[in-house]
């Protein structure tokens, strides 16, 4: 088995910094676990294509954006602070109210590009899925959380955390390990 790669000096320890060799290697994986997951049949897989191009574009452009946010942090603290301290100085009530509306349209915009992913994404997977029977439904959502990125709970499918998934309750213990109390 490969070594993992090397954490590069400004990757934490909760935080490594991952190449684009590495993005690709998880999109890979991810793909595969969810489809895997599915377990499509063989009238299923004719509707598969476009999602897997899908996510796959996705993934690219949110490796890019990562690759992006990464070379901008690189940039030395010091002179972004004192640039926060010099602008910080001179900024008034109007310049703030300025600030903050400029912040509010570069998040308004974020927010419109993640919409239209996410219509993408419904419109790529939603001959996929109106295929699927009841099962592969129910594994779907937690399987595309994990390729979108995205943490799932299992509360998101209204299960509670001290039952099981036949209604048994837990003691407790595993509960606490995994901060659902």
């Amino acid at each position: 088995m490969a070594a993992p790669p090397e954490p590069s000096d400004r990757a934490g320890a909760h935080h490594p910094q991952f190449s684009a060799e590495d993005f690709a290697a998880f999109t890979d994986a991810h793909i595969a676990a969810l489809k895997a997951g599915l377990k499509l049949t063989s009238a299923q897989e004719k509707n598969w294509p476009a999602l897997e191009t899908t996510l796959r574009e996705q993934a690219k452009a949110h490796a890019a954006l990562a690759a992006e946010w990464r070379d901008r942090a690189e940039e030395p603290h010091e002179r972004a602070a004192e640039a926060r301290e010099k602008a910080e100085d001179r900024r008034d009530v109007i310049e703030g109210l300025r600030q903050g509306a400029k912040h509010l349209a570069a998040r308004s915009a974020e927010l419109a590009a993640r919409s239209t992913e996410l219509e993408k994404l419904a419109d790529a997977a939603k001959p996929l899925y109106d295929s699927l029977n009841d099962a592969q439904k129910r594994r779907l959502r937690p399987l595309l959380h994990a390729v979108a990125g995205r943490p799932w709970h299992h509360a998101h499918e209204g299960f509670h955390p001290s039952e099981d998934f036949n209604g048994h309750e837990f003691d407790g213990h595993e509960d606490a390990e995994h901060g659902d109390q």
